[in-house]
């Protein structure tokens, strides 16, 4: 049903603004370009507005100059159809989302089961491995063919949310479809270096500086880390450290659920919370009990208070769900 109402959402309107939640990583950045090229092939106005710049290391997808970065002048704007992608919730488009107002109707595609289903149509599978994903059965429901162009956009999506096919959320649908994109000849050993093997040396020195600080629980299914201001402050990232940190602590025999605990650098007294499961335990109801979600296996919440007194409800909490 939901992907019925997608396409006579597409088919009725004209022109389109794309959007994706804050914080954009590859699934976000698919999406968008996918869902650009889609409408444009189609013969329709598109264009793409983020909360943020586009992150270091997808300068190599294609057209990735159409995506814009939100600004005041943006005020006003009209156009038929509001389209978030890849994003459970309305707030985290940031202020891009004060510009649903000059739409006729919103559209919401999505792949978190914590989606709020905020727009006038909401398509939601939290059964796909990721947003992209979504917007390739848009093609295939719509009959606009892929070419090179939008097979390395959803590819590098699908990628990046699998964790190169790595996570549970990969099933063989998901290899159905990066079989078939294949077909259309995305650099796979280049979109794969530019996502996950791009690092800068000043990245890695600075994660080799956090790494020493990993904390596990006395039962070992628990490993976390608790990042403060001081550690990051000054300096510029260009990797996902979250992302990287979790993968070690992931990696680790035994555990179970990986948090990393960090300091709003923009925020005072807001500390931001990643998680990431193998599977056995529900992330995202413990992310929905301090405000967040996600997905089973990868979630995230933010929670107001001091560093060490929030990592110690948060731990509290997942040991209970240890139990």
């Amino acid at each position: 049903m939901g992907l019925k109402k997608a396409t006579a959402c597409i088919r009725r309107n004209k022109r389109f603004l794309i959007t994706a939640h804050t914080n954009l990583e590859g699934d976000a950045l698919g999406s968008e370009l996918g869902f650009y090229h889609l409408v444009r092939s189609m013969g329709k106005e598109a264009v793409i507005i983020n909360e943020d710049s586009l992150p270091y290391g997808y300068e190599f997808m294609p057209q990735a100059s159409v995506i814009k970065k939100f600004n005041k002048r943006l005020w006003g704007m009209k156009f038929d159809c509001f389209v978030i992608l890849d994003c459970s919730d309305l707030k985290r488009c940031g202020d891009v989302a004060r510009l649903a107002s000059g739409a006729k109707t919103t559209l919401n595609i999505d792949h978190h089961i914590s989606n709020e289903k905020f727009a006038d149509i909401n398509w939601v599978d939290p059964k796909a491995s990721s947003c992209s994903e979504l917007i390739y059965r848009l093609y295939k429901a719509l009959d606009v063919p892929f070419d090179r162009d939008t097979a390395t956009a959803l590819y590098t999506g699908i990628l990046a949310d699998t964790g190169s096919f790595r996570y549970t959320n990969t099933t063989w649908v998901t290899h159905k479809i990066a079989s078939e994109l294949l077909k259309y000849g995305p650099d796979v050993s280049a979109i794969y270096r530019n996502v996950f093997e791009n690092s800068l040396f000043s990245d890695l020195k600075l994660l080799a500086g956090i790494l020493p600080t990993i904390k596990r629980d006395a039962s070992g299914r628990i490993a976390w880390f608790e990042i403060e201001n001081r550690m990051l402050k000054h300096r510029q990232l260009h990797l996902d450290l979250s992302e990287r940190l979790l993968s070690f602590a992931r990696s680790i025999k035994d555990i179970k659920v990986a948090v990393i605990f960090k300091e709003n650098l923009k925020a005072k007294g807001e500390i931001r919370i990643n998680f990431r499961s193998q599977g056995e335990v529900d992330v995202n109801r413990i992310a929905s009990f301090f405000g967040g979600g996600g997905h089973k296996t990868a979630s995230g919440a933010t929670v107001k208070g001091k560093l060490k007194t929030v990592a110690r409800k948060v731990l509290a909490r997942i040991k209970e769900e240890l139990k």
